[in-house]
């Protein structure tokens, strides 16, 4: 990302090569790749440096304001990070729903799609009843029903958004590599009820 500088006010930030105009000049996109720094600010074209934005799953990140020194020849970019709500709450008579809300409907969402695919056992055992439905299956289907509700009590259990955060982050060892999967995304494996997945 550039921006286009003149008497050391920001006139325009530049997301992508393009054709510029400047002092009457035509500049084709190419300037943008192929010419170095020292050519770029000499025209009023200096590197942007960017905010590092929030998780969208947690924060709401403000539009950036832009800031140009020119001692460091840059421009440098700033937002404001607000946490997004965790509870429910009410707003012009309307009820917007909170993170903890969200994230169990999400949990409970899984879980029903989870087990749906056993439906077909279920619907089998209705019309002929002699063909039970498996007890790999049945303690599977319990399995992921309490794998939801624990998940939803560790989200009401949250008392901020640190903790809510935790939920979603994975355990790892030093090497980096994942020890156990985050409390959100953990599921009972279905390695069991393999051959009766429809």
């Amino acid at each position: 990302m550039w921006a286009y500088v003149k008497d050391n006010k920001i006139q325009e930030i530049i997301p992508i090569p393009k054709n510029m105009v400047i002092d009457d000049v035509k500049h084709p996109a190419k300037i943008f790749t192929n010419w170095s720094w020292s050519e770029l600010n000499s025209i009023g074209i200096y590197t942007v440096e960017s905010a590092t934005e929030g998780d969208s799953r947690f924060e709401i990140t403000s539009s950036p304001t832009y800031t140009f020194s020119k001692t460091n020849k840059k421009v440098t970019s700033a937002v404001t990070k607000t946490n997004r709500e965790l509870d429910d709450k009410t707003v012009n008579g309307d009820l917007v729903l909170g993170l903890k809300t969200l994230a169990k409907n999400t949990a409970k969402t899984q879980a029903h799609n989870l087990i749906k695919r056993f439906g077909w056992l279920v619907e089998r055992n209705i019309y002929d009843n002699s063909k039970a439905i498996p007890d790999a299956v049945k303690t599977y289907v319990a399995a992921i029903q309490k794998d939801s509700d624990d998940i939803c009590t560790d989200i009401d259990n949250a008392k901020d958004m640190t903790a809510f955060k935790a939920l979603y982050a994975d355990t790892v060892n030093s090497e980096g590599d994942v020890t156990q999967v985050n409390r959100i995304n953990r599921w009972t494996s279905d390695s069991t009820v393999q051959d009766y997945i429809r």
